[in-house]
């Protein structure tokens, strides 16, 4: 029997052309995954322990209220200024569904998180993407530019994923005013956890001033808690409001809640892991300085290698290392800095670019 597309239905045709969001690969037998920038750990003890004892027969808290109460003493903001969500990217679908449709534009740099281009066109509004400078950051210069009457969101990755350079506070300031004060501004800091540069901006350091401001983050990377997706948002509550209107009702699991909540009670071992990983993104980022080339500093739990049209071979590269990581065609390969045992070949690849590699030119971005 021959299956026709979508079974003969009808569906928007902008969809059933979106790539599927490709996850990072499975590692070879006694091979390392550094593919999916996971915290190397697993849940806190405790939070296995609290997990084993739930009744999970029950609907979670819609509203999440003891997760945002210790959120807000945690980070010194009012609760209903928090927002919970399945992860950072459901949160981040949220509010680009509540504020742009068709006709709209939503800008963000290129390249940037690989879930932005489906959620943008998921919403009917249409991306505007802008390169990154040649030292792989954002180009806010450029993406302030890009606003036009018809700009609904503009987006800001920093450390930015895949390339983990960071945007540092003057330069978010210098982009805030030139952005519309009716314009939403995301400020998506899902590894902000791992940033040690006191230059990079702080997203809760400048919500009083901007009002037009969203700080987005996640429970799956340094809480290591990625496979139960949960997330929040941070700014005013007019802001939030819209967005958990576009929210699926109850799609934040109750153990997905409490292992948020357990975690932030025991943040000395949170913070210890952190810092664990921590000491060898600054071991990486000091070697990257030594090797110099084209390979921009991390700040967040993973690298970059611009490796342009050589990137298959630099994953042959990775494999032999019996690494796996995460490979952008004709651009560049993301890497995890995750397990000890992983640092040493990536450093050897990183080399190996430098050294054997003519200088690569990425693919253009994204119309």
């Amino acid at each position: 029997m021959s299956l026709v597309p979508g079974g003969g239905v009808l569906f928007r045709p902008e969809i059933v052309s979106l790539p599927i969001y490709r996850q990072g690969r499975p590692p070879v037998p006694g091979g390392l995954k550094l593919s999916s920038n996971e915290l190397p750990f697993g849940p806190l003890p405790e939070v296995v322990e609290a997990l084993e004892t739930g009744a999970w027969n029950r609907y979670p808290d819609a509203t999440a209220a003891r997760l945002r109460e210790k959120l807000s003493a945690s980070l010194g903001v009012p609760s209903d200024w928090l927002l919970v969500g399945a992860g950072s990217v459901a949160l981040l679908q949220q509010f680009i569904s509540a504020a742009a449709g068709p006709g709209d534009e939503v800008i963000y740099p290129w390249r940037s998180f690989e879930a932005y281009p489906g959620l943008v066109t998921v919403s009917g509004a249409t991306s505007i993407t802008v390169p990154n400078r040649p030292d792989h950051g954002h180009d806010l210069d450029a993406m302030a530019n890009a606003v036009t009457d018809r700009t609904r969101v503009v987006i800001v990755c920093t450390p930015n994923n895949p390339t983990s350079t960071i945007v540092t506070t003057a330069e978010f300031e210098q982009l805030m005013a030139r952005i519309p004060s009716d314009r939403l501004v995301i400020l998506d800091e899902a590894y902000r956890e791992f940033v040690d540069d006191p230059e990079a901006v702080r997203g809760e350091d400048h919500l009083q001033k901007y009002p037009n401001l969203v700080i987005t983050r996640t429970f799956s990377k340094a809480y290591g808690l990625a496979g139960l997706r949960i997330g929040y948002a941070i700014g005013r509550p007019e802001l939030l409001a819209p967005a958990q209107g576009a929210g699926i009702p109850l799609s934040v699991s109750a153990p997905a809640q409490l292992a948020a909540e357990v975690s932030l009670d025991h943040m000395d071992q949170i913070t210890s892991r952190v810092n664990e990983v921590a000491s060898r993104i600054g071991r990486v980022r000091e070697a990257f300085a030594e090797i110099g080339g084209d390979l921009p500093l991390p700040y967040g739990n993973f690298v970059w290698l611009p490796t342009g049209e050589h990137t298959e071979q630099v994953v042959s590269w990775l494999e032999e290392e019996s690494i796996v990581a995460r490979a952008f065609p004709g651009e560049g390969i993301r890497v995890s800095i995750a397990e000890a045992e992983g640092v040493d070949p990536l450093l050897r690849i990183a080399k190996r670019v430098v050294a054997d590699l003519p200088k690569s030119t990425p693919k253009a971005p994204l119309g």
